[in-house]
């Protein structure tokens, strides 16, 4: 029986430019909402010592696919202040059909950010009124970055507003744009961002409401991808209870994590209220009608992204 192959963090990072990834979450999505995915509920550690983390393990398959995934991923906020990454990780692939491990992929959480981003832009670009003059992106770290560059090219939108905490952390992030043809500013009122831009995209993990009810403007399209766990929360309930269309990757999932399950409980929303995106991208639900309308997307992120950029990274090796 032949070694799995040992895939270093370098060469994902070679390939990971020539790979279509908002095609390869457009797959997954549409694979996910059709049925067609096996995905066990995700496994969670959450570690209560200081400095805290928490750790994830998402793993399925598609039916009538090649490989089957296990992802590794964790994140420990406070390691910023010591100069370390805050997210690690690794993937596994498996071979479907005899369980052998195939590719062993060294990516550090990379690639978690990496599907991570793409699905937020293609959520974006799928929900978005018909003009963006702004992107809004809430949050300074990998995701923020990864989530305005994926958004603006996307989107076809040259401007961004970028808040967070640390004011510091906002203008080094904006400063990372200097030269790339997107114009980062970044601002100390996260108010600005809720008037000017018409796409926002969350990505922090904070655990209390960033944007309240009723600061919205009309036609504004909000990503959320920071609120992964039952405790985390960047949006008001009563965001989700506005909005004309609340869109989830996973109705399962969100179920029990992100923005949608704090709305579930809060009874801001109904199930009844909450569609999929595959759903959307397949045309068996509809998705914004009118560029006066709020939509919201919760991504909480599911297996089946996960494999399908391991399966794009494996292939173009």
């Amino acid at each position: 029986m032949s070694l799995p192959r040992i895939v270093t963090l370098d060469e994902i990072r070679s390939v990971l430019p020539g790979l279509d990834l908002l095609d390869a979450m457009d797959f997954a999505f549409r694979a996910y909402s059709r049925g067609d995915c096996v995905i066990p509920p995700v496994g969670e550690l959450l570690i209560d010592e200081d400095p805290h983390g928490e750790v994830h393990i998402k793993h399925g398959y598609a039916r009538g696919g090649r490989h089957y995934v296990v992802k590794i991923a964790s994140g420990f906020p406070e390691n910023a202040g010591s100069g370390l990454p805050s997210g690690n990780g690794l993937m596994l692939l498996f071979d479907l059909r005899t369980g052998a491990l195939r590719a062993i992929l060294l990516d550090e959480g990379h690639l978690t950010d990496a599907r991570t981003a793409a699905a937020g832009a293609l959520a974006s670009r799928t929900l978005a009124p018909t003009v963006v003059e702004s992107i809004g992106i809430l949050g300074t770290g990998v995701q923020a970055r990864l989530q305005l560059e994926s958004n603006a090219h996307a989107l076809g939108c040259a401007r961004a507003l970028v808040w967070g905490r640390d004011p510091s952390r906002a203008r080094a992030l904006a400063e990372g744009f200097e030269g790339t043809g997107i114009r980062v500013e970044p601002v100390d009122d996260p108010g600005r961002l809720l008037v000017e831009c018409r796409v926002i995209v969350t990505c922090t993990a904070s655990t209390e409401a960033l944007i309240k009810s009723g600061s919205l403007m009309p036609g504004t399209h909000i990503t959320a991808v920071g609120s992964d766990t039952p405790e985390k929360q960047e949006l008001d309930a009563g965001v989700l209870g506005s909005a004309d269309l609340v869109v989830v990757d996973s109705l399962e999932q969100g179920r029990l994590r992100g923005e949608v399950a704090q709305a579930l409980r809060s009874g801001a929303v109904r199930e009844s209220d909450v569609i999929e995106l595959g759903a959307v991208l397949d045309g068996r639900e509809r998705g914004r009608t009118s560029d006066d309308q709020l939509t919201v997307a919760d991504l909480t992120g599911v297996a089946i992204q996960d494999l399908a950029i391991a399966e794009a990274v494996h292939d173009a090796l």
